[in-house]
């Protein structure tokens, strides 16, 4: 049986690794098919949403390997309306990186190593002991993570034509992890440009998506920043996931759906890996332009739509049931009624 405890942000067991890392592959993998399946995301950005969310599951196998047999250093969860890792530990992974050089010339030579194993199992008859496996697996660690597929806190995607049919000429994407939430988020932008090449301009969206788009914010303020900075940018839909939180055993915090998967854990209603996703799509559409500033210098800006909102829950069948008994409210106001996705099964 593992035991969680849940005024712990700290990963502290082999068990605890194995179990958390296989729940969080298995959902995030859960929720890129369905979201496609159930066309919530465009084909286009469907597409870019794997890309994210691959960089994101390659961030945490790499968190993974880092940890597992580490005696001095645990892994963090964000326990608070999250259930992701402490956005924290994907700035170290970026930082082990860039020393990645100074640190391989510090470890054990591999083939010496792997030697040694073999003596200790084969000769000997010993298991490995664990500062070894922790030599190994830091081997591992830095000759196969690679810097430029970990998570940063702000991730840029290229600038691409919009999807045939689509008002807008051109779309970008990004996504940025909340240091406030430790949640990702993906943003998408249809915009149309005043002038002849996009792509000469691009340096400066990326800098004003950098810089005005990295947090969550209100939609509008978001939008507002984006427009004002980038003249030659005319934004006409903004597109805003919010993936997250994961609800399940590691989580505490107050959500409604958190307290109810809990409580159901609790009482042996449900398993201990049983688990639900929220999912939420927040839209800005521009209605309309007006010119603003001096005669000599007045720039377009757009009139916004109210914000709409969309919010999503993906869950097994049996948590379903469970959500619908403890939270109507909150099931019967969901943009879809809650998408099932697979059960996990893990043995204890």
């Amino acid at each position: 049986m593992i035991v969680t405890p849940l005024d712990s942000a700290i990963l502290d067991s082999k068990d605890q690794y194995v179990f958390y890392h296989k729940m969080i592959d298995f959902t995030l993998k859960e929720l890129i098919y369905s979201v496609q399946e159930k066309q919530i995301l465009n084909q286009q950005e469907v597409l870019l949403f794997k890309q994210y969310s691959d960089l994101l599951l390659y961030s945490i196998e790499a968190m993974r390997v880092k940890y597992m047999y580490d005696d001095e250093e645990n892994m963090k969860v964000d326990l608070t309306d999250s259930g992701f890792p402490n956005y924290l530990e994907f700035r170290y992974l970026f930082n082990d990186l860039e020393l990645r050089e100074e640190y391989l010339g510090k470890l054990t030579n591999t083939e010496e190593l792997k030697e040694e194993f073999l003596d200790t199992l084969m000769r000997k008859k010993e298991p490995i002991a664990k500062r070894k496996l922790f030599q190994a697996a830091s081997i591992v660690y830095y000759t196969s993570a690679k810097k430029e597929y970990i998570f940063n806190r702000f991730v840029q995607g290229k600038i691409i034509s919009a999807p045939e049919g689509s008002e807008e000429e051109y779309l970008v994407s990004w996504s940025f992890y909340d240091v406030s939430h430790n949640r990702p988020y993906i943003c998408y932008m249809y915009f149309n440009y005043d002038g002849k090449n996009v792509q000469d301009y691009k340096d400066e969206i990326y800098s004003v998506l950098k810089n005005a788009a990295d947090r969550d914010m209100n939609l509008d303020t978001m939008a507002y920043a984006i427009d004002k900075r980038l003249p030659k940018v005319f934004p006409k839909r903004i597109r805003r996931v919010d993936l997250g939180p994961l609800h399940n055993v590691f989580a505490k915090d107050e959500n409604k759906i958190t307290h109810a998967i809990l409580q159901g854990i609790a009482n042996k209603e449900i398993p201990l890996e049983s688990y639900a996703i929220s999912f939420k799509i927040d839209e800005l559409k521009s209605v309309d332009e007006f010119k603003e500033g001096s005669f000599f210098n007045k720039q377009i800006f757009q009139r916004w739509d109210a914000i709409f909102r969309q919010r999503y829950v993906f869950a097994p069948h049996r948590i379903i049931q469970l959500l619908y008994s403890k939270t109507p409210e909150i099931m019967n106001k969901l943009a879809k009624s809650p998408i099932q996705v697979s059960e996990l099964k893990i043995n204890k």
